[in-house]
């Protein structure tokens, strides 16, 4: 076990234990597939060449992918912090943070659930004095500023309620949904009920879709909407509703509040608006002119914060003065207050979460995933690392004093900062800041600041950091993971590739790492043949393993099955279930190998871009579910119900598969000599497993009857292709 710690050091590292048995499998899954490579060879059937040498292709893809996993989970490493020693060495000596929440759509992202956030993040345990809490309103909304209003009034008690108590969560909706404990009850009551109210008067005007005159007239920053043509053609709108320099910003115990500014930067419609990362760069300009935290935390506008201390847990890996003088940003890994019990769509990807960005961190450093990512201010703003960064002076950066200026000569100035034409010219977008033109935004940015020399670290706390709302439908999901891997592959088609721009700027292990994620799209060619080909030639009588008398189907059983039995036993690890597991292989085969569903409509829409027949577009993935898809959600019931191109490839691939098995087994029931079973076993058992997984599409397409059920365009779509597919195999 690795391990580096020193009495004065504010975290530690440690290397995973029990990696031995992981190196082993990694092993035996190589001589495996060797084996696999010299039975392709060795028995090549060059009558049906073109089939052979297709499942041959995609079995050395596989090989190569596996081998990148390898690579990233060999030696993952934990970190482990001591707060503790961060307060007594520094006390109240601590750096500015600057926490950017961003909406964009208020009808998706209620503002609600918006202002439960920004209180959450507004009752950090840390001096107060010291937090800047900034919402980047893309939608331009009346009612989110509203909303914004009614939380900077709401926190003047509930802060000093947190601070009195220690509750966790400190967002509201999420702490009145658990009893009171008995010392704070009355009191508990007693502020529940005024966030109730709030709750009522912010809901009432949402549904209303307008704010009353008599609220309008009671604060100035409404007046800004007499100007706005539409949530894509207005100027800037900025207010500080909370300056936290004013003596006068207190709650109801006398205590400074953080301050809390709204935005919504200028839109016109000759001018792109880069989607967050624009977004994101606005609020870096504006921050700094406002609060300049040397610290910047950006959060989703449905991750709440779930730990009071998250943001001195990361401080101690920018502060500890020998080890974090190369760390740019510190990533928290995302989590869910919605999953299932045996979470259905496979979203709080445990798996990932838990080994894959740790064996990054071991690597280089996990990537930025765009929200719970505490960054250093100069490296978002282009920064390279040299040795000047070593020992950077905090304390100096505590008590940076900044020119006095009013709060209406600062809005003026920062509406200027967040202007369609401010960028002209300059390098934000390239160089500075977020970059523009990548659906993953985030990835690109820390990929690029790990370029420029700097190393980024996982962090993952006992008590969740951030804790967000998953996709409650399977078509989310699906969408959701489109654009991921359709920014990954953007990245790898490039200037950016992590083996042409990366080379000898990060560690091959960390290039590789990247690449993994990179072919994420590219998986679809592979397991699509893998998954329909074998099938279909079980229906012409062409068989593509070895038969299940011969020593050489050993190989193939032990890759299959090893393989299976460790991702069970990893995902027991990481606390999920037994059919959680199973849920998870069920979305494995659904958002990789019908990734031709997502992952390949992911490579098609990158070619399209390539030649220039489509835009980069960002999908803001629903918040809020209807009731009947709630109840259906909570009872694990998979959600169809709408037509989409995805489900049409899905239901065929399942129904083709459906077909094939059942002329396979009535193959094996009409031959008399046994000989059926023997030779086409493997294909039988791969059709059935497919069966076996895809029993909620056929429950979709046939059985069910509620509104979650699949369309009747699709199935009559599906069953027609996959007929077609299986007579013009069969014949």
């Amino acid at each position: 076990m690795m391990m580096e710690k020193r009495d004065d050091h504010l975290f530690e590292t440690k290397s995973a234990k029990g990696r031995s048995l992981f190196h082993l499998y990694g092993v035996s899954m190589f001589v495996s597939t060797c084996m696999i490579f010299v039975y392709r060879v060795s028995y090549f059937e060059e009558r049906y060449w073109v089939y052979w040498m297709g499942l041959f292709l995609s079995e050395i893809w596989f090989t190569w992918y596996f081998f990148l996993i390898l690579v990233i989970r060999w030696n993952p490493i934990y970190r482990y912090t001591f707060k503790h020693k961060l307060s007594l060495r520094y006390g109240e000596d601590l750096p500015g943070i600057d926490i950017f929440v961003c909406t964009a759509d208020p009808v998706i992202e209620p503002p609600i659930m918006v202002m439960n956030t920004v209180l959450s993040v507004m009752a950090y345990n840390y001096p107060t004095q010291k937090l800047s809490v900034y919402l980047s309103d893309d939608g331009g909304s009346d009612l989110t500023f509203y909303a914004m209003l009614e939380a900077s009034k709401f926190a003047k008690i509930w802060l000093p309620f947190c601070r009195k108590f220690k509750v966790e969560p400190r967002s509201p909706q999420t702490n009145f949904h658990t009893p009171p404990l008995d010392h704070h009850h009355h009191q508990w009551q007693s502020i529940k009920k005024s966030y109730e109210e709030m709750k009522h008067r912010i809901e009432t005007a949402t549904e209303l879709g307008q704010i009353s005159e008599e609220i309008r007239r009671k604060h100035k920053g409404f007046h800004e909407w007499d100007s706005v043509s539409s949530r894509h053609d207005h100027q800037t709108i900025l207010q500080i509703l909370i300056d936290g320099k004013d003596c006068e910003a207190v709650d109801i115990e006398g205590q400074p509040l953080p301050t809390l500014v709204y935005l919504a930067r200028e839109k016109r419609p000759q001018f792109h608006h880069n989607f967050k990362a624009g977004a994101m760069n606005a609020l870096i300009r504006v921050s700094s002119r406002i609060s300049n935290g040397k610290i910047i935390l950006n959060v989703d506008c449905d991750m709440y914060s779930n730990n009071s201390d998250a943001v001195r847990d990361a401080l101690c890996f920018f502060m500890d003065e020998e080890q974090s003088h190369n760390v740019a940003y510190v990533q928290y890994p995302q989590s869910f207050c919605n999953p299932t019990k045996n979470d259905i769509y496979s979203n709080n990807l445990s798996v990932l979460q838990e080994v894959e960005l740790a064996g990054l961190d071991s690597n280089g450093g996990p990537f930025s995933i765009g929200t719970g990512c505490f960054h250093r201010r100069d490296t978002l703003c282009g920064k390279k690392y040299s040795q000047e960064c070593n020992k950077p002076d905090w304390k100096c950066c505590a008590n940076d004093t900044k020119i006095e200026e009013s709060r209406e000569v600062l809005e003026d100035t920062c509406k200027i900062l967040a202007s369609c034409t401010y960028e002209e010219n300059t390098l934000w977008g390239k160089e500075m800041g977020l970059m523009y033109g990548c659906l993953v935004e985030d990835i690109i940015t820390g990929y690029r600041i790990q370029c420029r020399g700097w190393r980024s670290t996982h962090f993952n706390t006992e008590r969740k950091a951030f804790v967000g709302l998953a996709p409650t439908t399977l078509l989310q999901s699906l969408v959701q993971h489109k654009r991921w891997s359709e920014g990954h592959l953007q990245i790898f088609l490039s200037e950016y590739c992590p083996y042409l721009y990366g080379r000898k700027k990060i560690p091959l292990k960390l290039q590789l790492g990247y690449s993994l994620y990179s072919f994420w799209t590219v998986n679809c060619f592979a397991t699509l043949y893998y998954i329909s080909v074998p099938s279909l030639c079980l229906l012409r009588g062409i068989a593509l393993f070895p038969k299940i008398s011969s020593i050489w189907i050993v190989p193939f059983a032990y890759a299959f099955f090893a393989n299976r039995a460790y991702s069970l036993g990893e995902f027991l690890w990481v606390g999920g279930t037994i059919k959680g597991w199973w849920h998870d292989q069920r979305m494995w085969v659904f958002k990789r190998t019908t990734r031709t569903t997502s992952y390949l409509f992911g490579f098609t829409d990158n070619i399209l871009r390539l030649l220039g027949f489509s835009k980069s577009a960002f999908v803001i993935t629903a918040k809020v579910a209807e009731e009947d898809v709630s109840q259906r959600f909570e009872q694990e019931v998979m959600e169809f119900g709408v037509s989409s191109p995805m489900f049409t490839v899905l239901a065929t691939l399942a129904l083709l598969n459906l077909f094939s098995f059942i002329g396979g087994l009535k193959r094996v029931v009409l031959d008399m000599q046994n000989e059926v079973l023997d030779l086409f076993a493997a294909q039988i058992i791969l059709c059935g497993l497919v069966v076996l997984i895809n029993l909620p599409v056929y429950q979709g397409l046939f059985f069910r009857k509620d509104l979650g059920k699949m369309p009747s365009s699709v199935t009559y779509r599906s069953i027609v292709f996959a007929l077609l597919a299986c007579t013009i195999a069969a014949y």
